[in-house]
């Protein structure tokens, strides 16, 4: 059995090899005429709109704010993570394409049970469509790091997946719990739905579950029914 991480490496080579022999190399302005058309085309993630809001003018967050953010995230925080060593970049470029299915599949919020349901098959679509811009080569990548974040099996995608959890906290705590009111959220639920952060840090785990006390604490979370 492979381990997670040469497992994907593994999968990464495959696929190369396998595109190299299906897909010609494009000539030199037929690649750069793609790689602009998806750099165009994920511009729109900057019009998808979040449930939680900024800090200062309260006004909704975007998803590409949210990338941004989250990003800088994993570079300020990686040394907390359960595993080491990262390999940070390959995170960040995770990071970066992850929520670009949102331009189809829209923001699902995280407590919204319904829209949940067919989230990963809505976002799976969305995914193809995207990234099919790109040349063949780097549209395989970027569905090898998309699908690998998804799956949250290697020590890189389970961090991802912490940091991107607890970004939505922090920011609710640091809005009077904006989204957590809005939505009728309670505290059992928030510690439901993000307990997988321990998987990636328990160090940013044990943060956030003291953030969130804080927030009940204050009134800005409804406690326990």
């Amino acid at each position: 059995m492979l381990f997670p991480r040469c497992a994907v490496a593994f999968n990464a080579v495959v696929s190369f090899v396998r595109g190299v022999a299906t897909n010609p190399p494009l000539p030199p302005a037929e690649r750069l005429r793609r790689q602009i058309a998806f750099i165009t085309e994920v511009d729109k993630l900057k019009e998808v709109f979040r449930q939680t809001v900024v800090t200062q003018s309260r006004r909704p967050e975007n998803s590409a704010e949210h990338s941004w953010h989250f990003a800088l995230m994993i570079i300020v925080l990686a040394e907390h993570s359960n595993h080491q060593p990262l390999d940070v970049l390959r995170i960040l470029k995770m990071v970066l394409i992850h929520d670009l299915v949102e331009i189809d599949a829209g923001d699902t919020f995280a407590y919204d049970v319904k829209n949940m349901a067919d989230q990963h098959e809505r976002e799976a679509r969305a995914a193809t469509r995207i990234f099919g811009f790109l040349p063949a080569d780097q549209a395989d990548e970027f569905r090898a790091l998309w699908d690998e974040f998804e799956a949250q099996s290697t020590p890189e995608a389970k961090f991802a997946a912490a940091c991107d959890r607890f970004h939505p906290m922090l920011l609710n705590c640091l809005t009077d719990g904006h989204a957590w009111q809005k939505h009728g959220v309670t505290q059992d639920r928030v510690l439901a739905r993000n307990a997988h952060v321990a998987a990636g840090s328990q160090a940013i785990w044990e943060y956030a579950v003291r953030m969130i006390d804080d927030a009940v604490g204050k009134g800005h979370l409804r406690p326990k029914p």
